[in-house]
């Protein structure tokens, strides 16, 4: 006689029922009303593509293959890290399966959520390196930790070739986000040999939103350089961004 509830907030973007459908969700919270407990459910937490994983793969559900981080981004991107103690098992081709044929039903289930699945290491430069695919990295530099407070390990310094820099920060920024949320470090991303070379705004085009390009634009910041060289507060109230937008 307990009620559930799946809030639109905890929804996937594309997610639609019918009177009748059978819906997967995780129990995020119980909250009490009046003297019964509510059930709150989820599609959008992390944990529900753990369970997914449990449920679909078997390796995972028998402990030979853990889940040791998850990122996402509900209905768009997600990046899951997986290992396995045993060195006869490759824990991302048996999540992934002949042609994605495992990870196929999770996808379908989560709204065609576009799944990477990194294969975890302890080495911190692999995991990060990983964790930026498809983006190929040429070398890195892995900073301490400024604040002691700050959830995050430290900062990295990723240096990639020109035509791999897009791929490592994705489109709207998603793949460098998912990275840094998977490695718990804030990652840079740098062009290789290129320190003095300006590049023009419009050549972020598949990274960085149009508008905000065109923002930018507006107060004769027309190159990468003239961005990089205003503080966050110039440009706070010189444009109409928002700070998240800008950092």
């Amino acid at each position: 006689g307990n009620e559930l509830v799946l809030p639109k907030s905890e929804q996937i973007r594309s997610d639609f029922f019918r009177k009748g459908d059978a819906v997967r969700a995780v129990v995020k919270s119980v909250e009490l009303k009046g003297t019964k407990p509510v059930v709150i459910l989820s599609r959008t937490s992390p944990d529900f593509l753990t369970k997914l994983f449990e449920q679909e793969i078997p390796e995972v559900f028998d402990g030979l293959i853990t889940i040791r981080g998850v990122a996402r981004i509900p209905g768009e991107k997600a990046k899951i890290a997986v290992d396995s103690y045993d060195d006869r098992i490759d824990p991302v081709g048996s999540c992934v399966g002949m042609k994605g044929s495992r990870i196929h039903g999770i996808v379908r289930e989560l709204g065609n959520e576009n799944i990477d699945v990194v294969n975890y290491t302890k080495n911190e430069q692999l995991y990060i390196s990983r964790a930026l695919s498809p983006a190929k990295v040429t070398s890195m530099e892995i900073l301490p930790k400024e604040q002691e407070n700050s959830s995050k390990k430290g900062r990295v310094n990723v240096f990639l070739k020109p035509e791999e820099v897009s791929k490592a920060i994705g489109r709207g920024g998603v793949n460098i986000l998912l990275a840094s949320k998977l490695t718990g470090y804030d990652i840079d991303v740098q062009r290789e040999g290129i320190e003095n070379e300006d590049v023009e705004l419009t050549e972020f085009v598949d990274e960085i939103e149009e508008w905000v390009i065109e923002e930018f634009k507006r107060i004769g910041l027309d190159t990468a350089k003239n961005v990089l060289d205003k503080s966050v507060e110039e440009l706070l109230k010189r444009t109409d961004l928002e700070e998240e937008t800008i950092l």
